[in-house]
């Protein structure tokens, strides 16, 4: 365990960008002092994915990330056998340049995220991120993985991690998960900041942002999040929407700003519509007045 407290793991984890909150604080402490996977989960652009690669800094240790999807499988997520490489094999055995070898060794297997992560040698954390956008026979397949830290190849036998990876799985709740892998993990949900602490991420996430700026931007985004839209904006539209007003040398928010960039925020085109005129004027003197 490379940190004594939450305390030191804060600090560490401010270092490399990130400011979570206690409560996130805690549980990510607790996942690494347990040795037990770490389920996030959250509305989009909380800050989830971020988590992971701030602790992998943190840490010094390799990212390694599996993208979920629906279709996903194990060819994509463990690993697949290098054909062409043994038809090439077999090829040369029959001209006799090679010796005839096992065609299923570990030398034609191509790793993929999860056998890469159990076979790594390094401190390694792997993120499964956005698990519930893959099947539910995916997410069973799973459970072997986060009990034993184990994968079965029925060519080779069973492959154990080399030493534990540190795993965070990351759900934007599109569906509910199984508790069984539930059981497998913590679990923490990311909520939005306060606009106090959102204000201190962005000033910490957007070099040269004025600090009016970043106050002003914040405090719109949490206005917004307080409307009836399709998609409210997140932590990370906050900060995007942040970079783009300091790239256009903008020091303060005013109506024709916001309606220039409001798409760095919002995006659907009802969320657009809706936000305009009278409204968007609104939000903006609100932003301005805190």
């Amino acid at each position: 365990m490379p940190y004594a407290s939450i305390d030191e793991l804060e600090s560490a984890l401010a270092g490399a960008s990130y400011l979570p909150d206690r409560g996130l604080s805690t549980a990510l402490y607790l996942s690494l002092k347990l040795e037990k996977p770490l389920l996030l989960e959250g509305e989009a652009g909380v800050g989830k994915t971020e988590a992971a690669k701030a602790i992998a800094t943190a840490l010094g240790a390799r990212l390694i990330r599996l993208q979920c999807y629906e279709g996903l499988d194990v060819a994509h997520a463990v690993y697949e056998w290098n054909y062409a490489r043994q038809l090439l094999h077999i090829r040369a055995a029959q001209e006799g340049t090679v010796d005839e070898a096992e065609l299923f060794g570990p030398e034609f297997l191509i790793r993929r995220p999860l056998l890469e992560a159990l076979e790594a040698e390094e401190p390694v954390v792997l993120l499964i991120d956005e698990i519930d956008r893959a099947d539910e026979e995916f997410e069973a397949f799973l459970l072997e993985v986060l009990s034993d830290f184990q994968i079965t190849v029925p060519e080779l036998g069973t492959i154990s991690a080399k030493q534990r990876p540190y795993v965070i799985l990351t759900s934007n709740r599109t569906r509910e998960l199984h508790d069984a892998l539930k059981r497998r993990c913590l679990f923490h949900w990311i909520g939005h900041p306060s606009l106090e602490r959102e204000i201190e991420i962005v000033k910490l996430r957007v070099p040269g942002v004025p600090e009016r700026l970043a106050a002003e931007a914040a405090a719109f985004v949490a206005e917004l999040r307080l409307l009836d839209l399709q998609k409210p904006p997140g932590l990370a539209e906050t900060i995007d929407w942040a970079r783009a007003l300091t790239a256009l040398g903008t020091q303060e928010l005013d109506v024709e700003n916001v309606s220039a960039t409001l798409g760095s925020v919002l995006k659907y085109h009802e969320d657009l519509l809706s936000v305009r005129d009278e409204a968007l004027a609104g939000l903006v003197a609100s932003a301005r007045g805190r």
